[in-house]
């Protein structure tokens, strides 16, 4: 995957949810012979530091444990690994300003911490507004999530298709080897024409990439047009298929920001037995704020 990514960023605060994204971006780096670079995120309170400044020094202490922790597990495995600490009142932003940083184009990050709030039933908030806000893809990783190695799953929106996102999972398709579905699902019986439209054209631009990537000839595709609730026809068509690898495109810098629960990406991201890759179009944006 050299030739569809070349700048791995892993966020993590390398707490026991973090062990599949960890194990998730190691394996990338091996396989595709990058560095990885690792960002920490330390929330920052200069009220609390000032009036307990020894317990801010022992939350110090205890990042650079984990740091040294993660440098060598990444160092056993042959992986070439920078892990930056940045402190912040909003974890979230930290990441996305390293991601800007580092000019990555995959970042790597889990699906969620503890069950909390609702809000958190599905996808951790701090992940949210890092889908919502990095200006490069985001791989979100379930705690047992390994590298794919079956089957690349792309969903597609017939309203609002995307060539990008799916010239990336095609990509990331051929560089594997591995064998491809395109997805669209229809929300009643009514919209199956179009739906059927969407993937139809895509399969023309899916088979004219391989046809024009070295070494991609075998790299076999496919269409499939479901019918019904949106998100479930997604799960449901990659655990059919195979898949271990679900591509989604993000409509809007906000689009997920917006909605904690709502949204078929932010329903398909936290209910996903694999790795979900959100596709972003690296266009320039604002830094955000605490409070968006």
């Amino acid at each position: 995957m050299s030739e569809v990514f070349k700048r791995l960023l892993l966020a993590t605060e390398h707490s026991e949810f973090d062990t599949g994204a960890e194990a998730l971006a190691l394996a990338l780096a091996q396989r595709c012979g990058l560095p990885l670079a690792a960002v920490m995120p330390v929330v920052s309170n200069p009220e609390f530091e000032m009036v307990a400044p020894q317990l801010a020094e022992q939350a110090d202490g205890r990042a650079a444990q984990k740091r040294e922790h993660l440098q060598a597990t990444a160092q056993a495995q042959g992986v070439a690994l920078q892990v930056r600490m940045r402190r912040g009142a909003e974890p979230f932003a930290e990441i996305v300003a390293e991601a800007r940083d580092q000019a990555a184009d995959l970042l790597i990050i889990r699906r969620r911490g503890q069950r909390g709030l609702l809000a958190n039933l599905l996808v951790g908030e701090m992940v949210s507004k890092v889908v919502a806000h990095s200006p490069c893809c985001v791989l979100v990783s379930p705690r047992g999530a390994h590298m794919w190695q079956q089957r690349v799953l792309v969903a597609l929106d017939p309203a609002l298709p995307d060539a990008a996102h799916l010239a990336q999972a095609t990509a990331l398709a051929a560089e594997c080897g591995l064998p491809l579905t395109v997805l669209s699902v229809a929300s009643t019986e009514g919209g199956r024409a179009a739906a059927q439209q969407a993937v139809d054209a895509a399969l023309l631009q899916v088979r004219h990439q391989l046809e024009h990537t070295p070494g991609a000839g075998s790299v076999q595709a496919q269409g499939e047009v479901r019918t019904g609730r949106v998100h479930q026809e997604i799960l449901s068509g990659a655990l059919a298929c195979g898949a271990d690898l679900i591509v989604l495109a993000r409509h809007g810098r906000e689009s997920l920001g917006r909605a904690w629960i709502g949204g078929v990406a932010q329903k398909v991201i936290g209910l996903a037995e694999c790795p979900v890759l959100v596709q972003v179009n690296p266009t320039p944006s604002p830094s955000p704020s605490a409070n968006p």
